[in-house]
């Protein structure tokens, strides 16, 4: 099978914020297009074909500038030695995106060498993978750009030559350590990568000499992880690149952020599954002495940590972790609030050698390291998590085995002696964990509910319990499984035989995905930490016995990648895509770390504000017309007003107060704070979102009520709003003209190509050379003529209108002289307000038509649909008889009030959450309305309602693709000619109002 690759609008917006950062730059037109030379821009040189940047440091960071600002980031002050960072949460396509960047630089600009570097040779192996599954995809998008990509290998070095030669686009992965060891040390030569010695095969050069001639884009696959030293800067700094671009959900340093897609937002647009958890764990009922040891340490001397019992002041009593050492703190009497329990436990030694980790005690009691005195046997507890994680696995299959998916659940283990045991001179045998999930498996398929699964006819029915399951280790030289070493960050400390096992996993990754192949269940090192997920990952389940030093981010990230069928096409029903966590902790423990973890690595604090937190927000400055930062000084004035109405609390946490107003559409501004009352809100609302993780326990099946499906209300109304129209679109050149020239007019002057003189006095110490009391002017550059591109042929292109209608724009704009200074940024500015406003005509001028009696959706959408919802987060009983379903899934908080009060409300006899499929084509895109409601009027007059449910009904504060599309709706609802009417709302009683 081959996975399929759709176009995704965040991808898209991520790709350009790269390549605007070059905006200005000579374009690099197509086939069809006039002639600029052979080569732009690219340069030869003596060893080869570069990139060559034609824009000065000045007119970078001020593309920079505009694309923050654009994206709400923090305003750049320097170019910050020309590194740029796109943040994108694990499982959204970040290899996509910058693989498609690549494409792009070349078809805009020219630009032609890239070298993609990774932390190890097993995410080189994945970003290589990744190359060959998505080389069809591009060569059809973009045909006739011919991309040569390749693994470096120290004992290929003429691969080095062909791509300093080569004019196609020239992609280079490489693992940092392939070039980083003693580049610049004469002394240590022999012991420096091949990359940095002399070769006599390439006249005396360095290969390396090779690629710094290039001037090369340098793409860094997961930066925390590979420039984390100062060797690994100067060995990427030794590359020459033209610029640095960095990826990855994590990063440590975020210089020049050009796009941002955290955690909240994936989840919330649904980019990736969304997290449901299930706990095992066993209840504390404080009526043994309970201690577990948790770690050991012999740092500043010997100690523990231990969890234990302890009695509060209060005479309630909690699980607690106790550090512990054989002198002061050794009596657990003492330490767990005297609790009599606890009498004679007291610590004589710690012994802390690898495997032989534990602590004695007085009373001749021994506890070995991840044991537990007093609680329910660890071993039973694995066995529960293991039992749960094959029943959630077979019950996803249940619902997904017909629609082509093929299911994978991932083990987490520490030690592979759980999983396989290798006595000396005996053949290998099964670990605890393979025995478990063995017994396990066979009894539960066992069960009636699963007869199904097994019949002939599906994939599974012939496979045994020990085809289904498999491990990914490293392997010695005699093929046996062994333990890889990790750091304390949790990053995998490679060797050759840990690489192995990476290299396979990873390009088995499509095999996997197949029916063909019987492996369902992967038991693997708990290592598996970036750079290997698979999107048909289901369930992950943890079960390590130590201390584990991999966050929960990390392992969910494993899964989080949306689901694809047997075709490889991708699955986008939040109902398929769902990750379970099997968690030996409660809900509450595991959605809270979960938090904690994205707070510490984003620098986000969920649910607070700062008075800084709104000074990436812009106004148009008066006199210039540009648009700039309201900066700190004008953001603390607005985090203080907050404060002052108490929507704030002292240490900057947001109040119900101000969640409600946001929710209600209540909340509003002092005048002085209008102009910015949108940015204002858009800023709280990100402050308040909350990871949407739903908790297994509240976990409710949405079933389908065939009697209200087949009642004589529902008949009625669906048979009213089930029609199907076309639309026609009625395209006013004329007035599309008129509105053009008057955005055009309004455009920012363009400024030509500038030259920046700098003054400063030399000051030398021992610190090095240095700049003081510098000076900066920047000069209009008056140059000769410049060959103008053709711009008619390059609107044609990009907007698809004739060329007398281009003409009467530009024309008519009396802006072409600024096409003469910026030729490229001109261009943009005017496709742009084009596009834009032929969108806006396009809705203006929409005509629907109902196609006739046989075009229309069926009432089997309703049957077709299997859903789950979540009680207290995403679903709400519907009282016998008044919906088809016998719960609402809702997707926001006025959705949730809505339902509610149809659920309440006498007059609303019947009322439905319109299925996903349910769609009115639009020039837009497909749009799903949300509600068909019918409402019957003090007994006697029956009205018939479909609603859209909005925060806001506004129209400056929608989207105009938003509201557009809701145009559209009410276009294509007024065309059914049959009493339905079409209604948007923020609220119940907004939809009540006159009726």
């Amino acid at each position: 099978m081959k996975i399929k690759f759709d176009e995704q609008q965040y991808q898209l917006d991520a790709i350009k914020s790269i390549t605007d950062i070059f905006e200005g730059q000579t374009v690099k037109v197509s086939n069809f297009t006039v002639s600029m030379g052979d080569i732009v821009g690219q340069e030869i040189t003596e060893l080869g074909i570069g990139n060559k940047l034609e824009l000065s440091e000045s007119e970078v960071l001020e593309n920079v500038q505009k694309v923050q600002i654009r994206n709400h980031l923090k305003k750049s002050m320097s170019i910050q030695d020309w590194n740029f960072t796109v943040e994108m949460e694990t499982g959204t396509g970040k290899t996509y995106v910058y693989t498609r960047s690549i494409f792009e630089l070349n078809k805009k600009y020219g630009f032609s060498k890239f070298i993609i570097v990774v932390p190890s040779v097993a995410i080189r192996e994945g970003v290589y993978k990744s190359f060959q599954m998505t080389e069809e995809h591009f060569a059809n998008e973009y045909p006739g750009q011919h991309c040569h990509y390749f693994k470096y290998d120290s004992s290929k070095l003429e691969q080095v030559r062909e791509y300093s030669t080569s004019t196609n686009i020239e992609v280079m992965i490489i693992n940092i350590d392939a070039f980083k060891k003693s580049f610049d040390d004469p002394e240590k030569e022999n012991k420096a990568n091949l990359i940095h010695r002399e070769r006599d095969t390439m006249n005396g050069k360095k290969p390396i000499q090779f690629i710094q001639e290039t001037n090369p884009i340098v793409i860094i696959d997961e930066p925390q992880s590979v420039d984390n030293t100062d060797k690994a800067k100067e060995a990427l700094a030794s590359l020459n690149p033209l610029c640095k671009l960095r990826y990855s959900a994590t990063h440590r340093d975020t210089y020049n952020l050009m796009y941002k897609l955290d955690p909240v937002d994936a989840y919330e647009k649904k980019l990736v599954k969304k997290i449901e958890v299930l706990s095992v764990n066993s209840d504390d009922d404080f009526n043994d002495p309970y201690i577990k040891l948790l770690n050991v340490s012999n740092k500043n001397g010997y100690k523990a940590t231990v969890e234990i019992d302890e009695k509060k002041k209060n005479g309630t009593v909690t699980r607690v972790k106790k550090e512990i050492n054989p002198n002061n703190k050794n009596n657990l009497y003492l330490l767990s609030g005297e609790r009599e329990l606890y009498r004679g436990y007291i610590v004589e030694g710690i012994d802390c050698y690898p495997g032989n980790e534990m602590v004695e005690f007085e009373n001749g009691k021994v506890l070995k390291l991840g044991e537990s005195i007093g609680g329910i046997d660890d071993d039973l507890l694995k066995r529960y998590q293991i039992r749960e994680a094959i029943r959630t696995h077979l019950d996803k299959e249940k619902r997904l085995v017909h629609q082509g998916i093929k299911v994978l659940t991932l083990f987490f283990i520490d030690k592979v002696e759980n999983y396989r045991v290798y006595p000396k001179g005996q053949p290998w045998q099964k670990g605890k964990y393979a025995k478990i999930f063995e017994e396990e498996y066979t009894s539960l398929i066992k069960q009636p509910k699963y007869r199904s699964l097994f019949e002939e006819d599906q994939y599974i029915s012939n496979q045994s319990a020990e085809e289904v399951h498999d491990g990914y280790f490293s392997q010695d030289k005699s093929g046996n499984y062994k333990n890889s070493k990790v750091a304390k960050d949790g990053s995998l400390r490679s060797n050759k035989d840990d690489e192995s096992a990476f290299e396979l996993i990873m390009k088995e990754k499509e095999k996997l995905l197949s029916f063909e192949t019987p492996l369902r269940f992967i038991f693997s090192h708990s290592a598996l930490k970036e750079g290997w997920d698979n999107p048909n990952v289901f369930q992950i389940c943890t079960l390590v016995e130590t201390k584990d030093p991999f966050t929960k981010r990390q392992k969910i990230g494993r899964g989080l990648r949306l689901s694809v069928n047997q075709d490889g096409q991708r699955q986008y029903d939040e109902n398929i895509n769902v990750l379970t966590v099997i968690a030996n902790e409660s809900y509450q423990q595991f959605a809270e770390s979960l938090q904690k973890e994205m707070e510490d690595e984003t620098g986000v604090k969920f649910g607070y504000l700062e008075e800084q937190s709104f000074s990436t927000i812009t106004l148009k400055d008066e006199v210039t017309g540009e648009s700039k930062e309201i900066g700190y000084d004008y953001s603390a004035k607005v985090y203080f007003f907050l404060v002052k109405e108490k929507f704030l609390d002292k240490k900057g946490r947001v109040e119900n107060k101000l969640k409600e107003a946001i929710a209600a559409e209540s909340f509003d501004v002092p005048d002085e704070f209008k102009e910015i009352k949108q940015d204002i809100k858009r800023v709280i609302r990100n402050s308040i979102k909350k990871l949407p993780i739903f908790n297994k326990k509240y976990e409710v099946d949405i079933k389908l009520n065939k009697e209200v499906l087949l009642s004589d209300e529902f008949n009625q109304l669906w048979n009213l709003i089930k029609y199907k129209t076309t639309y026609s679109v009625d395209l006013d050149s004329d007035t599309l003209t008129s509105r053009c020239i008057g955005e055009i007019q309004k455009l920012d002057a363009f400024k030509a190509r500038r030259i920046k003189r700098e003054n400063a006095l030399l000051k030398v110490d021992q610190s090095g050379v240095s700049g003081e009391g510098q000076t900066m002017r920047v000069y209009e550059a008056l140059e000769e003529k410049r060959r103008l591109p053709d711009i008619l042929r390059y609107l044609q292109e990009q907007t698809n209108l004739k060329r007398r209608t281009l003409v009467d724009i530009l024309i008519g704009s009396k802006r072409l002289k600024d096409f003469e200074k910026n030729p490229q940024a001109f261009m943009e500015a005017v496709m742009k307000i084009i596009n834009r406003e032929k969108k806006k005509l396009i809705v203006d001028g929409i005509k629907y038509e109902r196609i006739g009696d046989h075009a229309f959706y069926l009432q089997s959408l309703f049957e077709h649909q299997e859903l789950v919802g979540y009680m207290k987060a995403n679903a709400v009983e519907v009282s016998n008889d008044k919906s088809v379903y016998n719960y609402i899934r809702y997707d926001s908080s006025v959705e949730r009030a809505f339902a509610e009060k149809l659920n309440n409300d006498e007059d609303v006899k019947l009322f439905v959450k319109l299925p996903s499929s349910f769609v009115i084509d639009t020039p837009l895109g497909n749009y799903n309305p949300d509600w068909a409601v019918l409402v019957e009027k003090e007994r006697v007059e029956t009205l018939f309602f479909v609603v859209e449910t909005k925060g806001s009904t506004d129209q400056e504060d929608l989207r105009l693709k938003e509201d557009g599309k809701i145009t559209c709706g009410r276009k294509h609802f007024a065309a059914l000619e049959n009493g339905v009417t079409y209604k948007l709302a923020n609220s119940y009683e907004k939809f009540k109002t006159g009726i």
